[in-house]
């Protein structure tokens, strides 16, 4: 239902209550009094706004016009989580406070960036001023990333619960992410490639894959890729190389390829640098 007619039933409720605790403050002052309020009428005027209220979404339910306004709707949010990659599975909004200078909400949402589950509660300010401008507050934010796999986001996480900054948050989460799927294709990618020589320790989502030397026993190598995200929001990929080389006669290349490997990555980028340092190891070159 649009938003408009959902606040349009609120104000009414908001509205109705204050008339009931009006007639009460009345009947409680004049109950010695003709005039008095019984509290049949006041039972009776509740019954006659809820029936109004249920006979006014039908109405409202049939209109055309509104029809096509929540389908137009409908349509900008399908094109908004396609674009961002931000699907939103649950959502509330509960009325806190209200008074004519201000209104608080408390929402809920639940949802996924691509692979990635979240959950946020947050309450919203929003003070009406006397020019019409609207302008929103954040407060009380708490945010859960559902995956023990996604560290890189913590400190991001506790730094926007601080803030209330809901942009940087999701414009992180949405980076992140891509980086994340991007990370977990490459490692099956060659994991499938090249499946007597790459490793995944901690399967396709983690951030370590082993290449073994079909060769020699106990040559390996580690890349460790990790999604660094800084105190501005700021996602980037860190690749490293760690060797595990027991053999003497390995220790020059050993002091040598992870920063062979750095230097790849500047200039190869990151698969065709995995690819190069894979076909060196597979010909002991």
């Amino acid at each position: 239902m649009n938003n408009n007619i959902i606040q349009v039933y609120e104000d009414e409720i908001h509205s109705l209550e204050e008339e009931i605790n009006n007639l009460k403050e009345e009947y409680e002052c004049n109950q010695h009094e003709s005039m008095a309020y019984s509290d049949k009428e006041i039972i009776n005027a509740m019954k006659s706004f809820k029936r109004k209220s249920q006979e006014e979404p039908k109405q409202y339910g049939s209109s055309p016009e509104l029809k096509t306004q929540l389908d137009l709707l409908e349509s900008d949010l399908s094109f908004i989580m396609k674009l961002t990659g931000i699907w939103f599975t649950k959502y509330s909004r509960k009325p806190v406070e209200k008074s004519e200078s201000k209104t608080i909400y408390k929402y809920r949402l639940s949802g996924n960036c691509q692979t990635v589950p979240f959950q946020l509660e947050f309450q919203l300010l929003e003070e009406n001023q006397a020019s019409k401008n609207v302008s929103a507050v954040v407060s009380d934010l708490s945010i859960i990333i559902e995956s023990e796999d996604h560290s890189g986001l913590t400190k991001l996480v506790s730094r926007v619960e601080e803030s209330g900054n809901l942009l940087l948050f999701f414009k992180s989460l949405s980076c992140f992410s891509e980086w994340y799927k991007h990370r977990k294709r490459t490692f099956a990618h060659f994991k499938r490639k090249y499946p007597d020589i790459v490793a995944l320790p901690e399967g396709s989502s983690g951030d370590s894959m082993a290449l073994r030397s079909p060769e020699h026993s106990g040559f390996e190598l580690m890349i460790i890729w990790k999604i660094h995200v800084d105190k501005e929001g700021i996602v980037t990929p860190v690749l490293d190389l760690l060797n595990k080389i027991p053999m003497p006669e390995a220790s020059n290349f050993a002091q040598e390829a992870p920063h062979c490997f750095r230097s790849l990555l500047h200039v190869l980028g990151i698969e065709a640098s995995i690819e190069a340092l894979i076909k060196s190891l597979c010909t002991g070159k």
